[in-house]
């Protein structure tokens, strides 16, 4: 049985993924134990693999080689299985392939059945997968945000984001976004209906932020000269949870504050976190999350390409600014 599949040939050098990977068809190995096959029909498209694509070892996970097959989380049917608790016919998760079949090891994967009744599978990437997992750890638990607090996302237009700042609203906080240009500002503020969002397109960053009057909570996925800006308007004893580095993924550059000394002169906790280190709980996250979506309390917008050939286009959105919300790749099935 042949497959078809992004491979990564080289490096890419910012966001020319044209150059680095390309589309193959290659024959799938026999199953083996503890395996299963999956017939892909969504990938997430995940700004964090862009650190897979790079020589960086001191990474949270390590780089994949070239030659290698492209990693992302996957939905899909198993087709078949070797693997205990996997049946042909699952609605499964994965951390597969970007191809039209993924064969994982089932444990090494985190392969995990899906239930079938959520009526838009799609969510199982966004409110109801790692997405909604970090939103909701790095709010709750990272930041510790409690009611009435004034808590400040960036990237907050994208798939983690989006669902970060409404699940500050949810607990009781004041919530703003930080997003690239007046459409995703006017997308939080109406649609989501966040207190406010700063441009950070505009000229007037600065002010924008100080028109809010100090955060307790920055909720970080970019990094870069944005964590500048905040930590100047960070509370005393307030909370950085760093979820993501995307001002960084494409340069190589390392983020260094200047305003390094806030952390001191304001009292502040600075903590990573990542989510392979919670996934022992995403059964309990997943309930309380669901929970919220059924009611109608969370929001997800999709950004779908259709067609595993348009993959690196919709790659490319999440370092160019392109989406509001989950970017997916859609296949025929």
């Amino acid at each position: 049985m042949d497959n078809q599949f992004w491979r990564i040939e080289r490096r890419p050098d910012g966001t020319d993924f044209g150059n680095a990977l390309a589309l193959v068809d290659a024959p799938l190995p026999d199953l083996a134990e503890g395996e299963i096959r999956i017939r892909n029909a969504l990938i997430s498209m995940d700004a964090g693999t862009r650190l897979w694509l790079t020589d960086r070892e001191d990474g949270y996970q390590p780089p994949l080689p070239t030659g290698a097959p492209m990693t992302g989380l996957v939905v899909g049917h198993v087709i078949a299985s070797r693997a205990d608790g996997f049946a042909e016919g699952d609605l499964v998760r994965a951390f597969g392939v970007w191809g039209r079949i993924s064969q994982v090891d089932a444990v090494l994967s985190g392969a995990i059945t899906l239930d079938p009744a959520v009526s838009d599978r799609k969510a199982w990437f966004g409110p109801l997968g790692m997405n909604g997992w970090t939103a909701l750890w790095g709010i709750e638990q990272t930041a510790a945000a409690q009611p009435g607090e004034r808590v400040i996302v960036s990237a907050a237009a994208g798939a983690t984001g989006i669902l970060a700042v409404q699940i500050a609203k949810l607990l009781g906080c004041e919530a703003w976004g930080i997003a690239g240009g007046a459409e995703k500002c006017g997308y939080l503020t109406e649609e989501i209906g966040i207190v406010g969002a700063v441009d950070y397109k505009a000229d007037d960053v600065g002010s924008q932020l100080d028109a809010a009057g100090g955060f307790d909570v920055y909720f970080d996925n970019v990094g870069g000269p944005m964590l500048d800006e905040v930590l100047l308007r960070m509370n005393h004893y307030g909370r950085v949870a760093v979820c993501g580095l995307l001002a960084d993924y494409n340069t190589g550059t390392r983020t260094a504050p200047r305003e390094f000394d806030q952390i001191l002169m304001r009292r502040l906790r600075v903590e990573g976190f990542f989510s392979p280190d919670f996934m022992d709980q995403g059964e309990r996250l997943t309930a309380r999350l669901k929970t919220w979506l059924d009611q109608g309390s969370l929001k997800m917008p999709y950004d779908v390409t259709h067609g595993l050939e348009n993959t690196l286009s919709a790659y490319e959105k999440l370092f160019t600014g392109g989406n509001i919300g989950k970017v997916i790749v859609e296949l025929e099935t």
